[in-house]
């Protein structure tokens, strides 16, 4: 495969494409944007899909030129947001950037002649008023309102800042300040993408291109994948949750997860879904062999082959994982469980543990607990399941 044939795959969204082919070939290192806020620490198999086509392009020879939004991150993009975002503190921004940085390293090609690190703070914190007043008269508000979501927001009488309008600007910016030649982005940022290439033009530069990819679903199967909403799998957790997580994606995404999160050429992956739509091919095998893959991407086989190993104990022997947290029984007698199960951070409130006892969704030995108070005698030494994958090991230290 061609380096433009492979750097086109999957991809959703090219502006304009023959100057990319044209470009791309040129015989120089084309600079190539990805922009991201750390608004949150971790990094998702859905912000995975742009990483891994970033890195196509480095193993192709282009330099990656990763901006983190540390000031942008404070404003919050308003792209598919039907209110305004919270903002947030200059100390949880930076606190999250050091995260998924180490996130990204899983990812990229952590070396300087493949990859350029900016924070956008460099030049965005020190706009004065006459830059912000010429940086905003490059747009109309006619032109801002072309965006859906806030189109929608403004035919709804729904608040919209001006900070807010300001974010696309801002992002533009970055694309300015860096001189990319690409700016690579998901679905959802393809108008402040082009925002960048516009306003390239206008401050006298040759514009950049935009290419986007699709936004791989959460594990819920409805929504994208977001860590606010809590349906992400991240690329560093461990290999068993991995695979556990997607063995739990309903079988109708198992397509966009082959094409999105996988290494798998497209070839590969219309084999396997005429399998599956010819019946020639198990749902249950095929997912199986999907969450290998992903494991294997950000792992390797045997750490895949574990997993796949560690996911049956659980789910299929009825059996606990090989590791199990211990947590220490607190004194008296009888034992109010759900308190038990909060204090070992297997549920967020003791009304949840209240809830899940009385669902039947607490376990020992796969049978679901007779009550809300047990016994230290009948709690000493056993494992408890809640769910799927949280368990703990109770003792008695009396």
């Amino acid at each position: 495969m061609t380096d433009i044939a492979r750097l086109l795959q999957g991809i959703e969204t090219v502006v304009p494409e023959a100057e990319f082919r044209e470009r791309v070939v040129e015989g120089r290192p084309l600079r190539v944007k990805l922009g991201m806020d750390p608004t949150a620490p971790k990094v998702t198999l859905g912000w995975a899909v742009v990483l891994r086509k970033l890195r196509q392009f480095q193993e192709a020879g282009h330099k990656a030129v990763l901006i983190v939004g540390d000031f942008t991150a404070q404003v919050g993009d308003p792209s598919g947001k039907s209110e305004t975002r919270k903002r947030l503190s200059e100390e949880e921004v930076r606190r999250y950037a050091d995260n998924v940085l180490e996130g990204f390293k899983k990812v990229l090609i952590w070396d300087e002649d493949l990859l350029e690190v900016r924070y956008n703070s460099e030049w965005l914190a020190k706009l004065d008023m006459a830059d912000v007043l010429e940086l905003t008269s490059k747009m109309t508000l006619a032109q801002m309102l072309e965006r859906d979501d806030f189109s929608k927001r403004f035919e709804a009488s729904q608040p919209i800042s001006m900070m807010e309008f300001m974010y696309p600007l801002m992002q533009a910016m970055d694309s300015v300040a860096i001189d990319a030649d690409i700016e690579l982005g998901g679905s959802d940022q393809l108008w402040n993408n082009l925002v960048g290439r516009e306003l390239m033009g206008r401050y006298g530069k040759r514009p950049q291109m935009v290419m986007t990819v699709p936004l791989l679903v959460g594990t819920d199967g409805t929504q994208k994948m977001s860590q606010s909403l809590g349906n992400y799998i991240g690329v560093d957790d461990g290999p068993a949750d991995m695979f556990g997580k997607v063995m739990s994606i309903p079988d109708e995404t198992m397509e966009q997860y082959f094409r999105l999160a996988t290494e798998l050429d497209p070839a590969q992956v219309d084999s396997i879904v005429g399998s599956l739509a010819d019946g020639s091919a198990h749902p249950g095998d095929t997912k199986r062999r999907l969450g290998r893959e992903v494991v294997a991407l950000y792992y390797d086989e045997t750490a895949a082959a574990d997993a796949e190993a560690a996911f049956d104990r659980v789910f299929r022997d009825k059996d606990a994982p090989e590791e199990v947290p211990d947590f220490e029984l607190p004194a008296g007698d009888p034992v109010w469980l759900p308190a038990v199960l909060k204090d070992a951070g297997l549920v967020t409130s003791s009304s949840e543990g209240k809830r899940l006892v009385a669902q039947g969704a607490i376990k020992i030995d796969g049978e679901p607990v007779p009550g809300e108070e047990l016994s230290r005698r009948a709690l000493a030494n056993q494992i408890v399941q809640v769910g799927k994958r949280r368990f703990v090991r109770l003792v008695a230290n009396d």
